[in-house]
């Protein structure tokens, strides 16, 4: 049966090659995005097929105005993905507190805004998938991204308590955590926090490791959604591209070691169990 999908962000990278691929196979997508005419391709080419929708997630009326228009014309909302987001970069100390709350509205408040919007929906049908779009830094951190880091360690952590919220209304929710791919997360939509001279050695060497990473190919993102959504369990946790399937496994066998010897003191830490 075809599905109807309701993606964020949907104009370029990821959320594009989603909308391609689901429209592709003959579902129907609201597709939305900051700018209607950066959509007007799919338009042209899926027709009526495709809802094209003005949105800012930050925008919490606008949200559910979305939300109930694709109600009112697909009838239905199967797919949910929260694909709107952006990159920021800076030290801790380098970016401001301006610049951390606006990556949180969206990053986080932007996919809650949505989140609570359709479940309504998804629970009165008792079935639904909501794919929130993490990242390999949602549960690995590196230096100059603590800001963004923030945002997708929150995402994770709502998304894991969200997961066992819903499952018995028949709702479905997967965490996608992708590698390095060549979209424009880095470019002309990230935010550059004011640099300073102190932390250049770290920038650069964050920069000389993140030149050697092989950057995976959108293009392949669609096809790999399908096979989520299509699937009849699908998983909490995914993720998209090899870098992320070399990165994990060290970063939780460096924090067992680590948990381990320092055990005793947690155990000491306990104290004795109040009467």
């Amino acid at each position: 049966m075809n599905k109807t999908w309701f993606i964020t962000g949907a104009s370029r990278g990821f959320g594009k090659e989603f909308a391609k691929s689901a429209l592709d196979r003959g579902d129907r997508v609201a597709a939305t995005t900051r700018k209607e005419s950066d959509i007007e391709d799919l338009v042209s080419q899926y027709g009526q097929a495709v809802l094209p929708l003005t949105l800012d997630v930050t925008d919490r009326q606008a949200v559910a105005a979305a939300v109930t228009e694709t109600v009112d014309t697909f009838g239905s909302i199967d797919v949910v993905v929260n694909n709107a987001g952006y990159g920021l970069f800076g030290a801790v100390e380098e970016i401001t507190e301006q610049q951390l709350r606006d990556q949180l509205e969206v990053n986080l408040f932007g996919v809650l805004h949505v989140t609570q919007a359709v479940l309504p929906i998804l629970r009165e049908q008792n079935s639904g998938h909501i794919i929130q779009i993490s990242t390999i830094g949602g549960i690995a951190a590196f230096p100059t991204l603590g800001g963004y880091h923030a945002s997708k360690w929150a995402l994770e952590g709502l998304s894991e308590s969200l997961a066992q919220e819903v499952a018995g209304f028949g709702v479905k929710v997967t965490l996608i955590e992708p590698g390095g791919y060549s979209t424009d997360w880095g470019g002309s939509s990230a935010v550059h926090a004011q640099p300073q001279a102190q932390y250049d050695q770290v920038r650069q060497a964050m920069y000389a490791a993140s030149s050697t990473v092989i950057q995976g190919n959108p293009v392949a993102v669609g096809p790999a959604i399908l096979k989520i959504v299509d699937a009849d369990e699908p998983p909490l946790r995914v993720f998209f591209g090899e870098q992320p399937t070399l990165i994990a496994p060290h970063v939780y066998q460096q924090r067992l070691a680590e948990w381990e010897q320092w055990k005793q003191l947690s155990i000491e830490a306990q104290g004795t169990p109040a009467r």
